[in-house]
C-alpha cells in the first residue's frame, strides 16, 4: 500500500513528504487517517531535544482517528472500522499488562515515537488496544454530528485527563484544580465537571481562561497577576466556600512548565493528591518533603489505558465534552508552518491536521 508521510529527518528542519510501499504485518492494521492532532509531545521531539525511541527519520502523530483499510493475519475483523487510536498501545500480555501496569508495559507502541505516526495519509498499528467509534452518522449516539476527523484528539489531549481524572477518585462535590487550561487541561476541566466536582482553572492566558469559564471552571485565577500565597489563599476560600476538605481536594498539573511544576506542588494540603500529566524536559525544584508532612500522594499519568477509551468516547459524543471551541482544522500540507505557528505561540487550538483528498 501506498502511504505518504511528513518525516522528521533533523530536529527543527523541515518535515519532508516521502512516500513509502508497505503492508500490515500480523496481528497489524493499516488505517486511513482521517484526523492527527498536534500534541506538545510532539513540539518537544522536534523543538526540545526530548528523544524518540525510534530515531529520525520519524513520521511524528499520536492523536490518531480514521478507518481501518487493510488488516494483517488475525486483524480481518477490523476492516471498514472507524477507530481511535490509542497515544500509548501496550502489548497486553506481559508481566506489566496482567498486573495493570501497561502505561509501564516494556512492549508497548507508541506512534511517532516507536513506530511512524499520523501525520501521514495511512497508519500501520498494532490491532490490539483500537477503539471502536460507534456509527457517527446515527443521530442518537452523535447528537452534535461530530466528524471522525474530530475524534482525533480523544486520542490523547482528552484520554489521558480521563484516565489522570478517573485515578484521582475525584468525585461529586470534590475540588479538582488544574494548573494549565490548555489542551489537555482544557478538556480535564470539562472532564472533572462532569464528574460534578467544583473547578479551578489557573492560566496565564486570559483567553484560554474565558473558554473554560464557559465550560466548566466555576473559579479563574491568573498566577501572572497573583503571587503564590495570594494563588493559594484564593482556592482555599473556594474550597471553604463549597466545604471541600483537604482530602478532597485533586490538583491536576497540565502546563508542562517548570513554573506550572512548582504552583501545582505548592497547593498540595492535608491528605492532598496531585496529578502530573503536562511534561517538561526542564528540571523543577519541589520540597518533597511536604508529601510526609501533608500524607499527600503524587502521580504521574502517562497516557491512557485502552480500555478507558470506550468511556472518554462516550463523554465526548454525549456532549459533556465539547470540542469545537477547543479545536481547529488544517490541511496536512501545511505542517510545517503549523508547527512553527503552535512553537511561537500564534494557534492556541488544538491543531487536527487532515490528509487532503
Amino acid at each position: 500500500m501506498q502511504i505518504a508521510r511528513w518525516v522528521v529527518h533533523d530536529p527543527g528542519e523541515p518535515m519532508r513528504l516521502e512516500e513509502f510501499d508497505e503492508s500490515p504485518g500480523a496481528d497489524e492494521v493499516v488505517i486511513e487517517v482521517a484526523g492527527c492532532g498536534v500534541c506538545h509531545t510532539d513540539l518537544g521531539f522536534y523543538y526540545d531535544g526530548v528523544p524518540t525511541r525510534h530515531p529520525f527519520p520519524l513520521a511524528l502523530g499520536h492523536e490518531i482517528s480514521g478507518r481501518v483499510v487493510g488488516a494483517g493475519a488475525g486483524a480481518q475483523d477490523w476492516l471498514d472500522a472507524d477507530v481511535i487510536v490509542p497515544a500509548v498501545i501496550p502489548c497486553g500480555v506481559c508481566d506489566a499488562c496482567q498486573a495493570g501496569h501497561g502505561a509501564v508495559c516494556p512492549h508497548q507502541i507508541f506512534p511517532g515515537n516507536d513506530v511512524h505516526g499520523g501525520f501521514a495519509t495511512h497508519v500501520i498499528v498494532p490491532s490490539g488496544g483500537l477503539c471502536r467509534v460507534p456509527a457517527l452518522d446515527d443521530p442518537e449516539v452523535n447528537p452534535a454530528g461530530l466528524e471522525l476527523r474530530a475524534l482525533a484528539v480523544i486520542a490523547d489531549a482528552v484520554s489521558t485527563p480521563y484516565q489522570a481524572v478517573k485515578r484521582s477518585g475525584l468525585g461529586p462535590g470534590d475540588l479538582a484544580v488544574f494548573v494549565g487550561a490548555g489542551g489537555v487541561g482544557g478538556f480535564g476541566i470539562q472532564i472533572a465537571r462532569a464528574f460534578d466536582a467544583h473547578v479551578v482553572a489557573i492560566d496565564p492566558s486570559q483567553e484560554r481562561l474565558d473558554l473554560v469559564a464557559e465550560f466548566g471552571a466555576s473559579l479563574c485565577l491568573r498566577p501572572d497577576e497573583l503571587d503564590h500565597r495570594e494563588l493559594k489563599g484564593k482556592v482555599r476560600e473556594f474550597a471553604k466556600q463549597h466545604q471541600v476538605p483537604g482530602w478532597r481536594q485533586k490538583i491536576f498539573e497540565c502546563s508542562g512548565t517548570p513554573a506550572g511544576q512548582s504552583t501545582a506542588f505548592g497547593l498540595l494540603g492535608k491528605a492532598g493528591y496531585l496529578s502530573v500529566v503536562g511534561f517538561t524536559p526542564e528540571q523543577t525544584t519541589v520540597r518533597l518533603s511536604n508529601l510526609m508532612a501533608f500524607d499527600a500522594t503524587a502521580q504521574g499519568n502517562w497516557g491512557c489505558l485502552p480500555e478507558l477509551y470506550p468511556e472518554a468516547v462516550a463523554l465526548v459524543l454525549s456532549g459533556k465534552v465539547g470540542l469545537g471551541p477547543f479545536i481547529e482544522y488544517r490541511q496536512l500540507s501545511e505542517i510545517n508552518e503549523i508547527f512553527d505557528g503552535i512553537h511561537h505561540r500564534r494557534i492556541s487550538k488544538r491543531v487536527i491536521l487532515t490528509p487532503e483528498a
